[in-house]
């Protein structure tokens, strides 16, 4: 049954034809094992990429050999990679799982760049795309967060889309196959897992069909999100022409916001950025708003002008990242360096100057206060307020550099792990 299912869905959404390649993303887990053995039995020819991300110890090391022996059961041939992860989010300022799933990614992509009609697959299924759904959502999200996980995404295919885990692990059970589980899925200590773990069961209790009407309300938002996108860049050629985004134009578009939104967003703006640069349009000519990437927006009078960014708004000192165990540990007495709760920093690490409505809660206080507020109060010169850097995780800025730390990221009885972030080589 599981298999007609999966057969019917790969010819439904056009994913691949029998005279493609496939490279399995093979983990070991019940998912992406499940996948290898329907694909072969299908008929369709196969290889296999396993990435070991050294982050779970002796673990592992077991799933690489049991994925080697599988393809040897198999008789397929196998691609394996070692990655150094924790080095390389340090040295990209990501999170661990944002780091995995680029070097897993980019080795998929170098994998196939070379091969024509050659695909890699993934093991994603209903329950994934639910959870995707649900994080997104928790998070902040537009049409784009609610459209669940995508059967293809170029030479990415998805073909478990229309099956959920427990319809894997009944398949794999009725063939006999063994696979892996993975200990840290059964722990709630990342935000998926406590989805998965915890949000998810309790949403069942109350309607026992909520995964399946979450995946028709993401197809449903998919057909919209057509008639969305096409509008959107019918209003994008009204109001952005040669890098300016004519002001008056914008505004009478029936959705400012969004049309906003979507213009910056991909230039690296977050949506708090975005609703800081909407705000300021009836305001005075000169702000300057920095984004995460290359650009910078500049208030005209009657445009927003894009530009990239100059050398001089790029920092004059680096930032060096250290994690250690919260035992015995002293707080440094330095303001060069950042001492922050690493279990409460969940996103991507990014350093850009302050700007007009920025807020923080400073360490040792309770509210808010604007960045510009505290710099008046510890009587910075205009000089040091230009030239004044701060460090957010995700859209919460958790550092004033140099000066302050935030009180939501501080370390208390609590921290198991510190992240300790020193600002090296500045003038």
């Amino acid at each position: 049954m599981v298999t007609k299912i999966v057969a019917d869905y790969i010819e439904s959404e056009n994913l691949f034809s029998k005279g493609d390649k496939l490279i399995i993303a093979l983990s070991g887990g019940a998912d992406s094992v499940a996948l290898l053995k329907l694909l072969i039995d299908m008929g369709y020819y196969c290889e296999a990429a396993h990435c070991n991300f050294h982050l779970r110890g002796d673990e592992s090391l077991r799933d690489e050999a049991f994925v080697t022996h599988l393809c040897q059961k198999f008789d397929i041939k196998l691609h394996t990679i070692h990655f150094d992860t924790t080095d390389y989010a340090k040295k990209h300022k990501i999170s661990i799982e944002m780091a995995a799933r680029q070097l897993r990614y980019n080795w998929f992509e170098s994998l196939r760049k070379d091969q024509p009609s050659t695909y890699i697959a993934v093991g994603h299924h209903i329950d994934d795309s639910v959870e995707t759904v649900l994080l997104n959502i928790i998070r902040g999200t537009g049409i784009n967060g609610l459209k669940g996980i995508s059967p293809k995404n170029e030479s990415i295919v998805r073909p478990l889309l229309c099956i959920n885990r427990t319809q894997i692990i009944n398949y794999l059970t009725r063939i006999d196959q063994d696979y892996i589980i993975d200990s840290t899925n059964l722990q709630d200590e990342y935000t998926r897992n406590k989805i998965r773990l915890n949000i998810i069961p309790l949403m069942e209790s109350i309607n026992p069909s909520v995964k399946q009407n979450i995946m028709k309300m993401s197809s449903h938002i998919n057909e919209v999100d057509k008639i969305y996108q096409h509008q959107i860049e019918v209003a994008k050629e009204r109001v952005f022409k040669n890098n300016k985004i004519n002001i008056k134009a914008l505004k009478k578009e029936l959705s400012p916001d969004n049309v906003l939104f979507e213009i910056l967003y991909p230039l690296g703006f977050n949506s708090s950025q975005i609703a800081d640069i909407m705000h300021c349009l009836n305001g005075n000519s000169g702000k300057i708003f920095s984004g995460n990437g290359q650009y910078k927006i500049i208030k005209d009078r009657e445009f927003l002008i894009v530009e990239e960014k100059t050398e001089s708004d790029q920092p004059n000192f680096t930032l060096e990242y250290r994690e250690v165990e919260n035992i015995n540990y002293a707080l440094p007495r330095s303001k060069d360096i950042g001492c922050f709760d690493a279990d409460k920093l969940k996103s991507t690490f990014n350093l850009r100057k302050w700007q007009q409505g920025d807020k923080f809660i400073p360490l040792g206080m309770k509210g808010k206060k604007l960045v510009s507020d505290f710099m008046t109060d510890i009587k910075l010169n205009r000089f040091e307020k230009e030239n004044q850097w701060i460090l957010t995780n995700g859209d919460d800025i958790i550092w004033v550099v140099g000066r302050r730390t935030d009180n939501r990221y501080k370390i208390d009885e609590s921290t198991s792990k510190i992240l300790e972030i020193s600002l090296i080589n500045h003038q």
